[in-house]
């Protein structure tokens, strides 16, 4: 028999037990779903209600308490169980997808290690059927050629000798493919992989991990990882099986809602939703920076986000607009303007807060400048967030003070007889309270009083409830202030009038919505976020200094896995180096080699950048990108609908026309929609998208991949700040890149070797 005869053997025996052991869980779900049903159906009848005295209120209590635990508890298992059959089914399709034979050190026995995305062990839980991806002695498979190797392990480093490695393709319980290898990962099962159709969402490849991208994943030691990847690096799968792995090794101490993705809009969320499911693990919250900036400042300003701000720059014919933004943006991401608000924040210790008016029925009952007294009467050594609590507690107790004088009021009487029925009903309970036995009350007197308090107390709750928002502390006040001081150049007094301007109109610029939040937290004191213990931030790149250290103060005990790439770093506030922390314990990355497009794709693509000769290629063949010149603009439109139409005979499910701004992607929807079924425009607000052709600005492609990209216009990138942008718009595609030209060739495709492209007239 056949050395794949043999394995094939041993897949059918493992999927027999996964059917023995689906029957199983089967049934014990069915009877766990039963009880749970049970539980809700009798939930009332199996707790004891009395509420006649103390004792048998805490009796109830407990009583429902009891009952409510048994059913989480339920529900729990339930959910286990579920869980677990859905891992059966992934695995009853893939089993594994390696093998490793490792002789530990002194031991006679060789052993044959499977790996697949989850373990699954013999009916008696003996042996190990297969290994979890994640387990350490699977580390193996990614890190070694056959011959001397080792893994670490909880209680030890285990040394031996790997004999055999092997890889396999199956799909459906059949052995597609079988290598012996003395690489990493071998190129056929990589050539099989990466040459298949894109997905609208990013699938978890655990089988291709390289070497390099498995020291990222394994990484417990750093407080701070950051990878610096090429496109098509596979960085941000890196990251997603990273958090795989750490909630695998850390399971009982580390959750889901432990972790979280800040991602760089919300399509990409979307794409990337699915791999931790389908590693058998809960989603990690995912969010933006700009959801997080709303989620605190919408309702007091029209929030602008990075989007918005990048549309305003790639469309204004303003060259004094666009010089005065590119200022504001740039020093307002920078630290030394955050040192410009710390030092005014040490002025405002001793003088310059402002504080506004307490108002009761159109009349200031606690002005500004008593409080402002109040304010700076304190010790100077405490801690601004410290004295606002203070404030805090004083102005309470003012308004308290301020509740009894209203009681007696004419206007207190008329409200009185304005209440509906459930009011007094409410006010006559209190009042029995309040009497109990002693029939010594004048019950007309005791109800004006209640009724009085009643009504006193309903007008004041949104003056309290404001309070206890520090919503007396004028901070929108206190930020123009900082810039209506004398500036020291021509530069900051333009700065500090687009700001006014901005912010007179209710506008927050991007680039100011971070500054304004640090203020903020920095007088009312900061919200730090104590449950979350690892951040992801993808298109870390595209984060300002000013943001990161504002992240690290919002999640000061996390640690953080970094991911980028400068050539990326299309905002003008992008970073210029993604080795943002000084004196920390940071791990640095670089993934050099692509693998999601072709190499003729990858070998034009890195010509537009600097230094990009030292990006590396996968050898998958393909076609030469086509750059297209089109005369007019009908034979434009007929030519990208012919290459629409190509790309689809061949197969290509995933089309996206690349515009190079949302503007621009209006108009080429507009032009299209009419001729091409199903078109689809991509916008800021997308969610998520289906396969199909769709249209997208090139700042929301980021991060995602497709079978065949068409570049609209290329003509429209010309200047240099643009380069980043036409580059990432470029590195796109799996399998077929297309470049359309209106007019005159952009100056980055004029730099390029014509031998790298397919030249074509139109």
């Amino acid at each position: 028999m056949s050395e794949i005869q043999n394995e094939q053997l041993r897949v059918n025996e493992v999927i027999n037990e996964i059917d023995r052991k689906t029957a199983s869980y089967i049934n014990k779900t069915m009877q766990v779903g039963s009880q749970v049903q049970e539980i809700k159906k009798e939930f009332w009848d199996d707790v004891t209600m009395n509420l006649d005295e103390p004792d048998d209120i805490v009796e109830t209590f407990t009583s429902i308490k009891q009952q409510a635990e048994l059913l989480a508890e339920r529900e729990r298992r339930k959910g286990l169980l579920d869980r677990q059959l859905l891992t059966f089914t992934k695995l009853r399709n893939t089993p594994y997808f390696g093998r490793i034979d490792f002789q530990e050190e002194e031991e006679s026995e060789l052993e044959p290690i499977y790996i697949g995305i989850a373990s699954l062990m013999d009916n008696e839980d003996e042996n190990f059927l297969i290994y979890d991806w994640r387990a350490p002695i699977s580390s193996l498979y990614y890190d070694y050629s056959p011959g001397s190797a080792e893994y670490l392990t909880p209680s030890g480093l285990i040394q031996g000798d790997m004999r055999l490695k092997r890889q396999f393709i199956i799909k459906n319980g059949v052995i597609g493919g079988m290598f012996d290898t003395g690489l990493t990962i071998g190129d056929q099962l990589l050539q099989e992989v990466l040459g298949n159709q894109a997905n609208t969402q990013m699938k978890s490849i655990v089988a291709t991990i390289q070497k390099e991208q498995n020291e990222i994943i394994r990484n417990e030691r750093d407080k701070i990882v950051v990878v610096q990847g090429v496109a098509g690096s596979g960085k941000t799968s890196a990251a997603l099986q990273r958090a795989a792995f750490l909630l695998y090794r850390y399971r009982e101490t580390l959750h889901s809602d432990n972790i979280m993705l800040f991602s760089p809009n919300p399509l990409f969320n979307s794409y990337v939703s699915t791999v931790l499911p389908e590693l058998g693990e809960e989603n990690m919250e995912q969010t933006t920076f700009q959801q997080y900036l709303n989620s605190r400042l919408a309702g007091e300003f029209d929030v602008e986000d990075p989007f918005d701000q990048m549309e305003f720059l790639l469309t204004t014919k303003d060259d004094h607009a666009f010089n005065v933004r590119r200022a504001n943006i740039e020093y307002k991401s920078s630290l030394d303007y955050k040192k410009m608000i710390d030092d005014y924040l040490l002025s405002l210790s001793n003088e310059g807060l402002v504080f506004t008016d307490i108002v009761f029925r159109g009349n200031a009952i606690i002005q500004n400048k008593d409080i402002y007294k109040q304010f700076y009467s304190m010790d100077p050594s405490i801690t601004i967030p410290n004295r606002i609590q203070l404030i805090q507690e004083w102005l309470l107790g003012e308004i308290r003070r301020h509740e009894k004088l209203e009681r007696s009021k004419l206007w207190v009487e008329n409200e009185i007889e304005l209440l509906d029925k459930e009011d007094f009903l409410e006010v006559y309970k209190e009042m029995q309270k309040k009497k109990g036995d002693d029939d010594s009350f004048d019950d007309f007197d005791l109800e004006k009083r209640f009724l009085s308090k009643k009504v006193v107390s309903q007008r004041f709750k949104p003056i309290k409830r404001k309070i206890k928002r520090f919503q007396f502390i004028n901070i929108k006040e206190i930020f123009i202030n900082l810039f209506m001081k004398e500036q020291p150049n021509e530069c900051r007094s333009i700065i500090a009038e687009f700001t006014l301007q901005n912010m007179i109109e209710g506008k927050m610029a991007y680039e100011d919505a971070t500054p304004y939040l640090y203020l903020t937290d920095h007088i009312g004191g900061k919200k730090s976020n104590t449950a979350i213990r690892h951040i992801f931030i993808d298109e870390a790149q595209d984060y300002s200094s000013f943001q990161f250290a504002f992240i690290q103060e919002l999640y000061p005990y996390s640690k953080m896995t970094l991911l980028g790439d400068l050539n990326q770093a299309i905002y003008l506030h992008s970073l210029s180096k993604l080795a943002i922390y000084e004196n920390e314990n940071i791990k640095n990355y670089k993934l050099m080699r692509s693998y999601r497009s072709t190499r003729e794709i990858v070998e034009f693509t890195k010509d537009l950048i600097a230094d990009g000769e030292k990006i590396e290629s996968f050898n998958r063949e393909g076609e030469k990108p086509k750059v297209v010149e089109c005369a007019n603009q009908e034979t434009f439109i007929q030519s990208m609908l012919h290459e629409i139409i190509d790309a689809q005979t061949q197969g290509n499910q995933t089309i996206a026309i690349i515009c190079k701004t949302a503007e621009e992607s209006r108009e080429a929807y507009n032009e299209l929609n009419q001729q091409i079924q199903d078109l689809k425009l991509i916008e800021k607000n997308a969610l998520s998208y289906e396969s199909g052709v769709l249209i997208i600005p090139s700042y929301l492609a980021k991060g995602i991949e497709f079978d065949a990209v068409i570049i609209y216009d290329s003509s429209g990138y010309e200047k240099e700040y643009e380069r980043k942008l036409f580059y990432t718009a470029c590195t796109r595609p799996m399998h077929r890149l297309t470049i359309f030209s209106k007019g005159e060739l952009s100056p980055f495709i004029k730099s390029i070797s014509p031998t790298s492209y397919t030249s074509l007239k139109r």
